[in-house]
């Protein structure tokens, strides 16, 4: 935000908190939760890895294009900047309005389900509790959520750099946590590499192929925080250099990560046992290594999840500053905590959407809905790049335009189809979502002249 910035100093973001947060964008509920779901549809765990690097691809080659758009527009907001300075105020507003609907509300929601999944993992006892009469045990998952969500709020209540500090020291133990699981699994685990010959075979056909552009739209989920270094440019140093850096770096760091960790996955685990298992981290571990290690893995990437669901906590209030400020959006997510210098009523504003969420859908209905959700502007926004060049506001020349343009583009609108034909009713509801900022955004217009 660039007058909250201007009061701390101009920019308070270096490369390396830059960097860890598009890394803590990324690795979060996705990676920890889909590939058990992902299984239960493609069946084969040579899918599975083959379109873990598809997306690891696309998600690279978002990077580049936001890279551009990032390094001519470093200003705090993503894709409502792009798209309201290079097509109209109209796309701008609409891509931040998905982001408060579903763009970061739906992922906290998302990564809060995931910690408490893994939790009663770690604590199986849990689910007793509502026997003793404390709370009804099919309701203590999402109450441990939703308090999860409002610990963070409060954290980042405190200001940006209070709470990029417990950022960068959750993100650290995130990627070591990885890091350890793909080294000791692959290296000392009691898995077999004979999984990989298991599961269904590959048959190619429209049916087939829609279930693909599903898992790839689940994968991108996964992946979706290539671009969040972009929602906080007026606030990094240096911008045009740091943006384009922190987006290639956490991107393709992130990528050899989940290729290797869903590799371990199947290592640990027969295809069969794979299916509909959200904690798949915790089962990869009890079976590598036994339960008592299944324990401390599944409190440990509990925990690590609270790095992603702190970053989007960070991320998300910017858009609708941005947003309210241009008068946009209701005002008072433009007000700035005086001691702070955050957008406290926005942050309240999200935290809010995202406990409503948690109580309203099941955790695949909230990963469809935000999927579809979280791919319709990004698409709008790279095609923008041709338009950027086409103005001469470009200041990244670099080889290889524009196929990493079209490889995006070509991904991303074919994932959307496909979806939609595999999963009507989350994807319309997505749509819907969209096109009900129509007259909110000309209301606020007419508010504003």
């Amino acid at each position: 935000m660039e007058s909250t910035a201007g009061k701390n100093g101009q920019h308070q973001i270096g490369l390396f908190s830059a960097s860890n947060i598009v890394i803590a964008n990324m690795v979060g509920a996705g990676i920890f939760t889909t590939s058990g779901l992902l299984m239960s549809g493609l069946g084969n765990p040579w899918y599975l890895i083959i379109l873990w690097i598809v997306g690891g691809i696309i998600a690279l080659c978002g990077a580049l294009s936001y890279a551009e758009l990032g390094a001519a527009m470093p200003q705090a907001g993503g894709e409502y900047i792009f798209l309201s300075r290079l097509y109209s105020p109209l796309f701008g507003f609409l891509s931040g309005w998905v982001s408060f609907v579903a763009g970061f509300s739906a992922p906290i929601a998302a990564s809060a389900i995931g910690f408490s999944h893994y939790l009663f993992r770690a604590f199986p006892e849990l689910a007793n509790v509502g026997n003793h009469g404390l709370f009804p045990g099919e309701h203590l998952d999402k109450i441990l959520a939703i308090a999860v969500i409002l610990l963070f709020t409060l954290i980042h209540l405190r200001g940006l750099k209070f709470g990029s500090k417990i950022q960068n020291y959750l993100t650290i133990m995130k990627v070591v946590l990885i890091a350890v699981l793909i080294l000791a699994g692959l290296l000392f685990g009691k898995g077999d590499f004979a999984h990989f010959s298991q599961g269904a075979p590959i048959d190619f056909n429209f049916s087939t192929l829609k279930i693909v552009g599903l898992s790839l739209m689940w994968i991108m989920f996964a992946y979706s925080g290539w671009n969040a270094s972009t929602y906080i440019g007026s606030e990094i140093k240096n911008p045009e250099r740091n943006i384009p850096r922190s987006l290639l770096y956490g991107t393709g760091i992130v990528m050899i990560l989940y290729v290797f960790l869903n590799l371990v996955f199947v290592y640990a685990t027969p295809p069969g046992g794979m299916k509909d298992v959200i904690s798949i981290g915790g089962l990869t571990v009890k079976n590598l290594f036994g339960s008592s290690m299944e324990f401390a893995f599944s409190l440990l990437i509990a925990f690590a999840l609270f790095s992603s669901l702190s970053a989007f906590i960070i991320i998300g209030p910017r858009v609708y500053y941005s947003m309210a400020r241009d008068g946009y959006f209701f005002q008072f997510a433009a007000k700035v905590h005086p001691r702070y210098h955050v957008p406290s009523a926005a942050i309240i504003m999200q935290a809010v959407l995202a406990i409503i969420m948690v109580l309203s859908g099941t955790f695949d209905q909230i990963l469809t809905y935000m999927g579809f959700s979280l791919g319709i502007f990004p698409i709008l926004a790279v095609a923008a790049v041709f338009k950027l060049r086409a103005e001469g506001k470009s200041k990244r020349m670099k080889k290889g335009f524009p196929v990493h343009l079209i490889v995006y583009l070509f991904f991303g609108v074919m994932i959307l189809f496909l979806s939609y034909l595999e999963r009507p009713v989350e994807s319309s509801i997505a749509l819907a979502t969209a096109l009900a900022g129509i007259p909110f955004f000309y209301y606020f217009k007419k508010k504003r002249s």
